[in-house]
C-alpha cells in the first residue's frame, strides 16, 4: 500500500552496532543502519496486535523505505564482556515462573572451577561499532488484510504520530545493541530538508534486511527468517526496496 502515509523519524545516539551476519565471533558493524534495526525503532514507538489461541496476530508491519545518513560513518573499537550461555527455552522459563522448577541463574563471571557448574561464564569480544550516528528514517504502515480499511489505517497513523511527537515509546529503542540507546524526534515531511544527507557513496553489498517474515499473519515463535538485499548508498541515501520485492532475497517457506 504505497498510498499510506509516510512517517519520518530523526534518530541519533552515541554508539551503534549493526552487525554483519557473516561475522560470527567478532562484531563488525555495517556503515549504516539496517532496515531491521530501523523497523525496530518504529516498533518501539508503536506496534499493535492481538493474542489468540494460535499466537499473536499483528495488525500491521512497518515498511522502511528510505534511510538518510546525517553524519558520516565513523568506527570505534570496543571490547565488551559477553555471557556465553543462553537464556533457557520458553518452556523452562514458564516452569520457573509457575514455580514448577527451581530457577538457575546465568553467571556473568567465573568458570566451571569457580562456579561448580558447566556454565561457561563470560568472554571478551572485540566490536567494531559506529560512534555519533544520526539518521533520518522514512517508513509507512502496511496493514494486514483484515485491517486495511481506511478507518483502521488512519487510526494507526494517528496513534503513531501522537506518540512520536510526545517522545513516547513502550520500550527504549536502540541502535543495533540494547546497550546503545537511540533517541528520536518526529519530523514533518516539509521540514526534513533542514539537515542535508552527508556526501557518502558506497556499495555495501549484501545487507541484512530483516530476521523475520514480515508478511506473517501469526507470530508463533522467534524462528529466524533471514532476508538480504543488495544495498548501495548514493549521496548519503539508502533506498530500501519493499519486503515483497524480488530485490529482497529470502528463502521460500510453506504457509503454516
Amino acid at each position: 500500500m504505497s498510498d499510506t502515509k509516510p512517517h519520518i523519524l530523526e534518530v541519533w545516539g552515541d554508539f551503534a552496532c549493526f552487525t554483519r551476519p557473516e561475522m560470527k565471533v567478532e562484531r563488525f558493524s555495517y556503515p549504516v543502519i539496517t532496515p531491521s534495526a530501523a523497523r525496530g525503532i518504529f516498533d518501539a514507538v508503536y506496534w499493535e496486535g492481538i493474542r489468540d489461541a494460535q499466537g499473536i496476530r499483528p495488525y500491521f508491519f512497518w515498511q522502511v523505505e528510505r534511510i538518510e545518513l546525517l553524519e558520516m560513518p565513523r568506527y570505534i573499537g570496543l571490547r565488551r564482556n559477553e555471557v556465553k550461555d543462553r537464556v533457557p527455552s520458553e518452556r523452562t522459563l514458564k516452569a520457573w515462573i509457575e514455580g514448577r522448577e527451581h530457577p538457575e541463574p546465568l553467571w556473568a563471571d567465573g568458570g566451571k572451577e569457580e562456579l561448580g557448574t558447566d556454565q561457561k561464564g563470560r568472554t571478551q569480544r572485540q566490536t567494531m561499532a559506529l560512534k555519533n550516528v544520526r539518521y533520518r528514517l522514512t517508513a509507512r504502515i502496511i496493514p494486514k488484510k483484515q485491517f486495511s480499511a481506511p478507518q483502521h489505517v488512519n487510526k494507526f497513523n494517528d496513534i503513531f504520530e501522537r506518540r512520536a511527537r510526545q517522545g513516547k515509546c513502550f520500550q527504549q529503542p536502540f541502535l543495533g545493541c540494547s546497550e546503545f540507546p537511540a533517541f528520536f524526534e518526529y519530523v514533518q515531511p516539509a521540514g526534513q530538508a533542514s539537515i542535508k544527507p552527508v556526501p557518502f557513496d558506497g556499495h555495501i553489498g549484501w545487507m541484512l534486511y530483516d530476521v523475520f517474515d514480515l508478511r506473517r499473519e501469526v507470530v508463533r515463535d522467534d524462528t529466524p527468517f533471514i532476508s538480504l538485499f543488495d544495498a548501495t548508498v548514493k549521496a548519503g541515501v539508502l533506498e530500501v526496496p519493499p519486503f515483497g520485492s524480488p530485490e529482497v532475497r529470502k528463502p521460500e517457506r510453506k504457509s503454516p
